[in-house]
């Protein structure tokens, strides 16, 4: 399908298709949970906003907060910009940038299999990264969320970023004292998601899953799960 429509065209449209069809998908119940958690005045972080996908529903569930939507590929960010601007989601704020844990350029990979770019598994160049490592490769800006909120108050974080959130953690501790926003992460059952659990108990979270439309205590015996909701 890339191939066909061309890259640009192709993140569009199934930019288009995927906001059409979220509520259908099951997978997704997960971010539908989360964004109903969200009780706090503040305002929300897409931090990996990829296409505009979930920016969309955030903007559309929060009409009246200020929805930051954070994406560093060029590629992601030109088709998120599209979708901002065709469906009119004023209330969204657009930033190119990568977050960690302190401010810097990095490199990030956007992966290929045969010629099909994995525009979803797009991810910071780093050691404790050994997957999906094969692709193109960009120089981006790093920055805090600390830095990027400066001080405003967060209600809520959605985090999607492909095994760099302990370090993007690391660089919202400040944000995450003060306002203990809800925290939605979709982790790999790896040494990341420890680390993210660890540093996130120590601030005076829960780690929490949805199962069967209730929220309960993440238990790692019981829930095989990728997606998490922390408060």
């Amino acid at each position: 399908m890339q191939k066909v429509l061309g890259y640009k065209t192709y993140l569009r449209r199934f930019a288009k298709y995927k906001i059409r069809n979220l509520h259908r998908d099951k997978k997704e119940g997960d971010f539908f949970t989360f964004m109903s958690v969200i009780k706090q005045e503040g305002i929300v972080l897409d931090v990996g906003a990829n296409i505009g996908i979930m920016t969309y529903h955030l903007s559309k569930n929060f009409p009246d907060r200020s929805i930051l939507a954070i994406e560093p590929l060029s590629s992601n960010f030109d088709t998120l910009r599209e979708i901002k601007n065709e469906f009119g989601l004023d209330n969204v704020t657009l930033i190119r940038v990568a977050v960690g844990d302190k401010e810097s350029e990095i490199e990030m990979v956007l992966p290929q299999e045969g010629n099909v770019k994995m525009q979803g598994l797009a991810h910071v160049v780093h050691d404790s990264i050994d997957e999906w490592n094969e692709g193109e490769i960009f120089k981006v800006k790093c920055t805090t969320l600390d830095s990027i909120v400066d001080g405003q108050v967060v209600a809520g974080i959605k985090m999607d970023i492909e095994n760099f959130e302990y370090f993007a953690l690391l660089g919202a501790k400040e944000l995450l004292k003060k306002w203990k926003p809800v925290v939605y992460l979709e982790l790999w059952e790896n040494e990341n998601r420890e680390k993210c659990f660890d540093l996130l108990r120590k601030l005076g979270y829960g780690i929490y899953v949805n199962a069967d439309g209730t929220l309960c205590e993440f238990n790692p015996r019981k829930h095989h799960k990728q997606n998490f909701i922390c408060y």
